[in-house]
């Protein structure tokens, strides 16, 4: 958010140094230094104009006419507010873009909490679909017979990731590589999910948006999502359990008779 608006002041700045355009009438383009201005006059006015459309996005519509006039007067020298006050407009229009911006994150929030909450309360009544105390749901696609994993074990796993409208964010498998990771250093509800899993086993999770990031876009996850999962456990680290396995051994380990004087 905070680059976005950086960049929109910057250009909305930039108006007063775009060169003028006629559109009645086509410059004849035949030296080098013709072109490069050219290009650096259509450059900075494709990137004002991006910016323009960015805004219409969030609601804010400017009459482009006076964005072009405001163009003209800059590079004539003939801007008709002072300094102070062009500075002023521009705080303001920062205020006003904040504002639409955080309505319209508040108001996509809403619906991907709702759209979620409606997805798993009509998920839970699949077969196969099962739900825990904290709410987050489950399938099993395919058992397995190996360790199952604690909150303080590392496990490497492959995966995808799904929104509720069929949306991917994220896969291992499209990259090719599974990943490893301790599992209490993740998102609760895999931290929850995968604990439930043996090695070898495949499941899905239907993770509710306080299991994952809340109310916190994430990438492209967008704030208050309900996620899916499609998670193979392939290995099961127990770094704990081992150190403590040495340790024991340690003690238990007979001791080296003292020397003969």
């Amino acid at each position: 958010m905070k680059k976005y608006f950086a960049v929109s002041l910057l250009a909305a700045s930039m108006c007063t140094f775009v060169s003028q355009v006629n559109a009645a009438e086509k410059v004849q383009l035949k030296t080098e230094a013709q072109k490069q201005a050219y290009v650096l006059g259509a450059s900075m006015s494709r990137y004002v104009d991006q910016v323009l459309k960015q805004q219409e996005k969030l609601g804010l519509k400017l009459e482009r006419s006076y964005v072009i006039a405001g163009m003209q007067d800059g590079l004539t020298d003939k801007i008709q507010l002072s300094d102070k006050q062009m500075q002023s407009t521009l705080q303001g229009l920062k205020k006003q873009l904040i504002k639409l911006s955080e309505a319209k994150a508040e108001k996509a929030a809403a619906k991907n909490k709702a759209d979620g909450e409606k997805f798993l309360v009509d998920n839970a009544k699949k077969a196969g679909v099962k739900t825990t105390k904290s709410g987050l749901e489950y399938k099993v696609l395919k058992k397995g017979s190996g360790p199952r994993p604690s909150a303080d074990d590392i496990v490497t796993v492959n995966y995808k990731g799904t929104l509720v409208n069929g949306t991917e964010f994220d896969s291992s498998y499209k990259r090719g590589k599974p990943v490893t990771f301790k599992l209490d250093q993740v998102i609760p509800g895999w931290t929850e999910g995968v604990q439930l899993m043996h090695e070898g086993a495949k499941y899905a999770f239907y993770i509710p948006a306080k299991l994952a990031y809340g109310s916190q876009a994430n990438g492209q996850i967008p704030a208050d999502s309900t996620l899916i999962f499609d998670v193979e456990l392939l290995k099961v680290k127990h770094p704990q359990k081992q150190a403590e396995k040495a340790k024991q051994a340690d003690k238990t380990a007979p001791k080296a008779a003292p020397k003969a004087n």
